[in-house]
């Protein structure tokens, strides 16, 4: 089996990068996009285990980024959460569960009122009917209680597999996988799997973890995309798991100008122990393997 290390030590003390190992720009010996070479499937499982127990040290307290005291005001806030920012749903749930704190309330609300306090959400009619529709079905057929099983949330309106994995995985503790655009866009970079269906997604990521991990990985995977790796330009230069990411180089491999991409709030951002760029680099400036990595 082909070693991670070269058995030099970075200035930090840790292992330095093998021969072959991404260095960034044109030189490094993978493109985006492209597998491993030679991975075994036991090898993508233990990359894929090491990738997520670096994400856990980096987002310890990754969580959903709704604001929820029920499930049913993450079911709604969840639906609501489509096609916009979590903040923006924070920004609005208040008054709407202000109004109508239960599923028979919103159930038999006026629609254009409503519409009013849900139109910065964007989407506003259809969501609007969407949080009824909702809110009738657990009233008419869940006596106000918002079900634990996922095949009973998918048949409420606007529920899908997503949604229905975020309420059971973090309202009833009940494992889950969330396949949005960022976990989607995440697991390919990393070669975890070329499937693009959503469901295949799950199906293929799941079968690399144990099932207890599921929710926490979606957490992980999803801070780390909206945070670093984003869409356009990926943080590469300031990623905590370079060495282990077959796209490393796809976006900004220079640590300062990386750096620079990194979304979060003024003194760091809720839960996050990111460090600085250049704890991640040897001493010759090439991406270092994540800390406690043992090959």
């Amino acid at each position: 089996m082909k070693k991670t290390t070269s058995g030099k030590k970075t200035a930090a003390g840790r292992p330095a990068p093998a021969e072959g190992a991404p260095v960034g720009g044109a030189a490094r010996a993978r493109t985006a996009g492209d597998s491993p070479r030679g991975e075994s499937r036991t090898a993508l499982v233990r990359r894929a285990r090491r990738i997520n127990r670096e994400l856990a040290e980096v987002y310890p307290y990754a969580h959903p980024e709704l604001d929820f005291d029920s499930p049913f005001q993450l079911l709604v806030a969840t639906v609501l959460s489509a096609q916009t920012t979590d903040l923006r749903v924070n920004q609005t749930t208040p008054a709407l569960f202000a109004r109508y704190p239960t599923p028979e309330d919103l159930a038999a609300a006026d629609p254009e009122e409503v519409e009013d306090i849900l139109r910065p959400c964007g989407f506003f009619r259809a969501k609007t009917r969407s949080v009824i529709g909702l809110s009738k079905a657990l009233a008419e057929e869940f006596g106000g209680e918002v079900p634990g099983r996922l095949e009973d949330l998918v048949k409420l309106p606007g529920v899908g597999r997503k949604t229905a994995f975020v309420v059971l995985g973090n309202a009833f503790g009940r494992p889950g996988i969330t396949v949005d655009t960022h976990f989607q866009r995440l697991v390919r970079r990393w070669r975890w799997t070329d499937e693009t269906d959503p469901d295949k997604i799950e199906a293929a990521v799941g079968a690399l973890f144990p099932k207890s991990d599921w929710t926490d990985l979606s957490h992980h995977v999803i801070w780390h995309g909206r945070r670093i790796c984003h869409a356009r330009k990926p943080a590469c230069g300031a990623c905590p798991i370079a060495p282990l990411c077959p796209a490393y180089g796809e976006g900004e491999t220079d640590p300062e100008k990386a750096k620079k991409l990194l979304k979060y709030e003024k003194g760091g951002f809720p839960g996050q122990r990111l460090r600085p760029p250049q704890a991640y680099l040897d001493a010759g400036g090439k991406p270092a393997p994540p800390l406690g990595a043992t090959g």
